[in-house]
């Protein structure tokens, strides 16, 4: 996975100071590196491959090296040819860089956010935008803060339950192909390919934008998938679970989801089924199985009936 730097200028909207055609390159690394030591003279562990963030402090220090040192020290950050390096808010770049990055064709940026945010919301954008990725068929929304990614055969009613569900005041993130990747361990995010924001395909309807139709609240930009839910068609034959006792999870990455298989039927309504299946997993998120309060309620029942036959 990669992005070009000249993407990353456009969504942050970063001044371009020099090094212009250097915007071709491709960052392939998602971390970020504040060369402190570099500018020391050490560079041992220079991580040339990643985009090199200046603030205030990197460029006082700079301001004390005489200038035979800040040449040697700057030509060397440039050899190696990193991405990008990028200045914040309230740093004025030195001359040296805006050369340098003319003669090695390296894109010297000025953003408008304190070094801060800076790092922290490009770190975000980049992992965002690298980690490995994985499409799946589905629709997947935001009931009560829950993330439901709904599974079943083409024609199974998916869209239609979302739309019920958006509808009933819940948000759609995204209809038919859900874009997945891994943000940790334990925590996959779920988002629509920019093509499809905002859209659900509704068979005998068409296309239909659900901000336009509901508002803005409609619309989820992204979510944690939290659940699977897999609609599957009634079987007579199959033995479905009636406690709620079983517990099935799949690994997206390497995190598991909890998985639950809703069979339907003309007579059951399935949005409702659904938005229940996401208000049961928010109860265990929070540590409370109703179908083990259950059982373990009759078990205890019949333990107090079994002693008071004994005494007898």
């Amino acid at each position: 996975m990669s992005i070009s730097v000249a993407k990353i200028v456009k969504d942050f909207d970063f001044e371009i100071i020099s090094g212009e055609k250097g915007l071709t390159k491709k960052v392939e690394n998602s971390q970020l590196t504040r060369p402190g030591i570099e500018l020391a003279g050490l560079f041992d562990f220079y991580e040339h491959d990643r985009i090199q963030i200046f603030g205030s402090k990197e460029i006082t220090f700079f301001g004390w090296l005489n200038e035979e040192d800040q040449e040697i020290r700057v030509h060397m950050l440039f050899e190696k040819k990193p991405p990008a390096f990028i200045f914040s808010k309230h740093v004025d770049i030195p001359d040296v860089f805006i050369r340098k990055g003319h003669e090695f064709q390296i894109p010297i940026l000025k953003s408008q956010l304190r070094t801060s945010e800076l790092f922290s919301r490009l770190y975000q954008y980049l992992f965002a935008n690298l980690a490995p990725r994985k499409s799946i068929h589905g629709t997947l929304v935001d009931i009560n803060g829950v993330g439901v990614l709904i599974r079943g055969k083409s024609g199974v009613g998916k869209s239609e339950v979302a739309l019920e569900l958006v509808r009933r005041g819940h948000q759609l993130v995204a209809d038919d192909r859900v874009d997945v990747y891994q943000k940790e361990k334990g925590i996959v995010i779920g988002e629509a390919p920019k093509l499809l924001k905002e859209h659900l395909e509704i068979r005998g309807i068409g296309i239909v934008n659900v901000v336009k139709l509901f508002g803005a609240s409609a619309f989820k930009e992204d979510k944690s998938v939290m659940l699977i839910v897999e609609l599957i068609p009634w079987d007579e034959d199959q033995d479905y679970d009636r406690l709620g006792l079983d517990t099935t999870k799949e690994m997206l990455f390497e995190t598991e989801i909890s998985l639950v298989k809703i069979p339907i039927t003309a007579a059951r309504s399935v949005p409702s089924l659904v938005e229940v299946a996401a208000m049961n997993a928010r109860l265990k998120f929070l540590g409370t199985n109703m179908a083990k309060d259950f059982t373990d309620a009759i078990s205890k029942e019949i333990d107090a009936k079994n002693k008071h036959k004994n005494t007898k």
